[in-house]
């Protein structure tokens, strides 16, 4: 998760860098939310946005909506609605409607932490989730060990890249050894 104070800094970030879906208030200093929206999308910067703001009448919403937002959430919110939502935005981004991923004999409902595969459940760690669950949303499609790294550990989190090797072996020995392969050079592919 990276954080922009301002609204240049959050253009160029979001011009410069791949988020799987961003949060944007409409009130940041330097160059407004909308205007950052808009510059995005105007560059062809396809990532899910939810704008998250005080300004919430009709009006605002659809300008908002207009402007290219995916989702609108006025202020006050619930944290638990805020999350839903990104997951829902981050779901259909990848083409995923469900929010049960599903993968051959696998069973994974991120919100639960609950994996079944061949209908038994399936222990596994957090980190041994947030690997599967970002290989499952991106099935067939090859993830570098530090595409992996920058989304299940959080901040500036000290991080090794044996430790991914680490976490992979281990959910091969409890979903199956050829379903998640290694593409030497490049990374992972689940399928």
């Amino acid at each position: 998760m990276d954080i922009a104070g301002d609204g240049d800094l959050g253009c160029y970030m979001g011009e410069t860098q791949d988020y799987d879906a961003v949060v944007l208030d409409l009130g940041l200093p330097k160059m407004p939310g909308l205007d950052v929206l808009k510059r995005w999308r105007a560059k062809g910067r396809l990532m899910p946005v939810l704008v998250l703001t005080a300004r919430g009448t009709w009006t605002e919403r659809v300008a908002g909506l207009n402007a290219g937002a995916d989702d609108y959430l006025g202020k006050p919110f619930h944290d638990a609605e805020v999350v839903a939502r990104l997951r829902a935005l981050i779901r259909r981004a990848g083409g995923v409607a469900d929010s049960v991923l599903r993968h051959g004999d696998i069973v994974l409902d991120p919100a639960t932490g609950s994996l079944t595969v061949a209908g038994e459940p399936v222990e596994v760690t957090a980190f041994e989730l947030r690997v599967l669950t970002y290989l499952m949303h991106r099935a067939g499609r090859i993830v570098s060990q530090a595409d992996l790294l920058d989304h299940i550990y959080p901040g500036e989190t000290a991080r090794e890249t044996n430790t991914i090797e680490v976490y992979i072996a281990r959910l091969r020995k409890k979903i199956g050894r050829d379903l998640i392969r290694t593409v030497r050079g490049l990374g992972y592919r689940l399928g």
